[in-house]
């Protein structure tokens, strides 16, 4: 009988380190604006999960791959790598850091298998386990690379397929793909399935998000994107008006009243990811709604 009792604890232990492994969270972009305050500022609000850098912006094509953090700093004369002890504070309290390739306005692209290769390669030497002697970032080891890929979109799947070679360290991988399913760049990566979050913007595309009260095409679309290869999917919302000049702003008390309750019956929901920090910090918006993430 005593060792009935036994497994009682030992099985509540084991299905809360399986809730805790699954738990949901926010994910934010930090980078893009000079006056959102320090990366370690948006760490210590404990509000986020997840903190993607924004954005290596330049890659590819016979480019020199280039980091482009607006005005936190110049990476031509080193300025970015003050980030490092910043990233590993984050990281020290739990946090992923994540850089993100890509983004709206970059120069970038990937037009061979070998050139995605050999940004595979540069991203594991100048950011994550291995070594340089110009990482942009400083000596942090991120933890992962996240894909916002708005242009172009051949060989992104090959880049995931080796960034998940490297068995030095768990590299995670995101991806933020548009709402409309399937995404027209990330298709074929999110495919492999190797992916780990996705955070889908439904915003600044109006035929799959929040719009006058209407949750049914936001609804639509995410049980598509959670009948895709993505092993946790994220609600991308905007944290402003601002942040999303195409709309698909859902108000704070609509989210957590009616949105988050439609969606979270998913399995594979993971979570909220907001764009981006400095707007989240003049709106207050994961302050409203982290308590019912």
């Amino acid at each position: 009988m005593e060792k009935c009792f036994n497994i009682i604890p030992s099985l509540l232990l084991i299905s809360l380190l399986i809730k805790s492994s699954n738990a949901a969270g926010i994910a934010v972009y930090w980078g893009q604006n000079g006056n959102e305050g320090s990366l370690q500022d948006a760490c210590n609000t404990n509000n986020y999960q997840f903190v993607n850098i924004a954005f290596l912006s330049t890659f590819g094509n016979g480019q020199n791959p280039q980091i482009n953090l607006a005005g936190h700093c110049d990476p031509s004369t080193n300025g970015c790598t003050k980030f490092s002890p910043e990233i590993q504070a984050c990281q020290a309290k739990g946090i992923k850091v994540l850089l993100s390739l890509g983004g709206g306005a970059g120069s970038y692209s990937l037009n061979s298998a070998e050139e995605a290769t050999t940004l595979a390669n540069y991203l594991w030497n100048n950011f994550l386990g291995g070594t340089s002697t110009s990482r942009p970032l400083g000596d942090a080891v991120l933890d992962g690379i996240d894909f916002d890929i708005e242009s172009g979109g051949q060989h992104y799947d090959e880049l995931a397929k080796a960034l998940n070679g490297f068995s030095q360290q768990k590299v995670y991988l995101s991806a933020a793909p548009q709402c409309p399913y399937p995404d027209a760049h990330l298709d074929s990566a999110i495919q492999t399935g190797l992916f780990d979050y996705v955070w889908v913007q439904f915003y600044n595309n109006p035929q799959c998000q929040y719009s006058n009260g209407n949750i049914n095409n936001l609804v639509n679309a995410w049980n598509q994107w959670t009948s895709s290869q993505a092993k946790q999917v994220f609600l991308g919302v905007p944290a402003s008006d601002a942040a999303a000049p195409s709309g698909g702003l859902i108000p704070a008390d609509v989210l957590t009243s009616q949105v988050l309750p439609a969606i979270k019956t998913s399995p594979k929901y993971g979570g909220v990811m907001i764009w981006d920090r400095f707007n989240d910090a003049q709106s207050g918006y994961s302050n409203a709604i982290k308590g019912s993430v």
